[in-house]
């Protein structure tokens, strides 16, 4: 590490510095009051946060038929062994109580005339509980709101246009909080006796993905440098249905279609996935991705066709998706939509307890980048916005009821922001894709292993590239497949599911 001189910012005692500005780290932003925040954003605009992204909508018990107990077993049952029952029943307890409070803070979810919410099916959940809103733009929707409350809060302070580069320690084995850098290099390191991780996944480590690009497990680089426990980081979710259209990052063609009627065919107008699976398009995400890829192996071009299902109502139903089919001038109406896999969503993360707390004191992670053990090796569709809004509400209430030690950064460092050039983004990308895509061995881990530590010699621990070596590293020691982690050299399940912790000192 390089001692910097640079700014420095105390924030007041007790205040709390959240890292990012999606659904996790607002919704806490806002849960906190009275006491102070201040959120740091890279983002100028809600944009470039992945909350706004998500399609599907949000799931929970909320129909008078269904049970948090049900929810419960299909979150589990998804997780292939690996998730954590107790934080399964937490969520899924919690969650109507938290989509009623977005309710309340305005966000428009679907409903029938009779008032009523409109619930959705999607895949591995054995009953309609997906809540939508304007048919697949509840993520844009909830943050539009987000954002508007936030700005609204007086205990609120953004530090807008700052990217975080790395956390600050106390000298005792906690955090302090984060330097963070601008566009133009200047820097400025914040001090701050609780800091928050709320910065999202890893889809930009891959060269295919429905994320934004700047998602690139920065947050991971950061924890883990520093000495936090990790979780589970070998599983990344594939999105069996992008719109392969040739875009980065690749529009997302909704879970929701196939949770609607919509079946994936292949060029030869074959439907396929009953060849793969007994539940068939509504199977859990990994086997789909799994099967799609098979198909592109062999050469029948995969689609999913909606002509029947959706039809006409497609321009109401599910908005997002019509307009980037037809913006590369493909009518879903009419025509089936060319679909392959792309890194959705990452299970593993900075390994927290059920109210965010890290192995670091001083240090708190929700949302995507935290891994609480509730998604296992494979999450469950749309438990990700409710796990933001859960477990982010639980980590403000467990702050606010909580003595906060006052912390002093014992001295403000950081690495060069060397880093992450075109070049070396795309080779890793690349490499990413190629070696820890939707199939591995070991063989090919080995070698993107070797291709990461040059990579890092030549530029530096640069927090991508500590965050995908992670990955890789976690995804060699697994020696089984399981959820979204497929081993071809080692495709059957171990006998025992054992979750996976990691720190990077295991890896040198």
């Amino acid at each position: 590490m390089t001692d910097w001189k640079l700014d420095t910012k105390r924030l007041p005692n007790g205040a709390v510095l959240i890292v990012g500005a999606g659904l996790a780290g607002l919704y806490t932003a806002l849960k906190l009051a009275p006491r102070p925040v201040y959120v740091l954003t890279s983002r100028r605009s809600k944009e470039g946060a992945a909350s706004a992204w998500a399609q599907g909508g949000i799931a929970a018990a909320l129909d008078p038929n269904d049970t948090a107990e049900s929810h419960a077993a299909d979150t589990i049952a998804a997780g292939d062994g690996l998730v954590d029952p107790d934080i399964a029943h937490i969520l899924a307890t919690e969650g109507p109580d938290r989509v009623r409070d977005l309710a309340r803070l305005g966000v428009p979810f679907d409903r029938k005339e009779d008032g009523s919410l409109y619930l959705s099916l999607e895949a591995a959940h054995s009953m309609p509980r997906v809540a939508r809103v304007k048919g697949d733009t509840a993520g844009r929707e909830i943050i539009n709101v987000m954002v508007k409350h936030a700005r609204a809060a007086d205990h609120i302070t953004p530090l807008i246009g700052w990217r975080a580069e790395s956390l600050l320690s106390d000298g005792h084995g906690g955090i302090a909080g984060a330097l963070a850098r601008q566009d133009d290099g200047s820097m400025l390191g914040i001090e701050a006796d609780l800091t928050v991780l709320a910065t999202g996944g890893v889809g930009g480590l891959f060269a295919v993905t429905t994320n934004p690009k700047t998602a690139r497990g920065d947050s991971l680089g950061m924890a883990a440098v520093m000495g936090a426990q990790m979780r589970d980081m070998e599983f990344v979710q594939f999105h069996p249905t992008a719109i392969d259209i040739g875009r980065d990052p690749a529009p997302l063609a909704t879970e929701a279609l196939r949770g609607d009627g919509a079946i994936l065919i292949n060029n030869t107008s074959k439907r396929f996935m009953t060849n793969y699976h007994p539940d068939g398009e509504l199977a859990p995400r990994d086997d789909v991705a799994r099967a799609i890829f098979a198909e592109i192996a062999a050469g029948r071009k995969p689609m999913l066709d909606c002509r029947k299902a959706v039809g006409d109502h497609f321009p109401d139903h599910f908005p997002t998706v019509f307009d980037a089919c037809m913006s590369a001038n493909i009518d879903p109406r009419t025509a089936a939509i060319p679909v392959a896999p792309a890194v959705h969503y990452h299970m593993g993360g900075v390994a927290t307890d059920g109210y965010g707390q890290t192995s670091l004191p001083g240090l708190l992670a929700v949302g995507e980048c935290s891994a609480t053990g509730l998604h296992g090796a494979n999450r469950l569709a749309s438990n990700s916005l409710l796990e933001a809004i859960v477990f982010g509400g639980r980590a403000a209430e467990k702050i606010l009821e909580s003595e906060v030690p006052e912390r002093t950064a014992d001295k403000i460092r950081s690495q060069p922001w060397l880093a992450m050039t075109p070049e070396v983004s795309q080779t890793l990308r690349n490499g990413m894709t190629r070696f820890c895509g939707v199939r591995r061995k070991a063989a090919g881990l080995n070698q993107l292993m070797g291709q990461i530590d040059g990579l890092i010699d030549q530029v530096g621990r640069a927090n991508p590239l500590i965050a995908s070596r992670m990955i890789v590293g976690s995804a060699i020691a697994r020696e089984e497949s399981r959820g979204g982690h497929f081993r071809d050299d080692h495709p059957d399940a171990a006998n025992k599911a054992v979750s996976s912790y990691i720190t990077y000192d295991m890896l040198d």
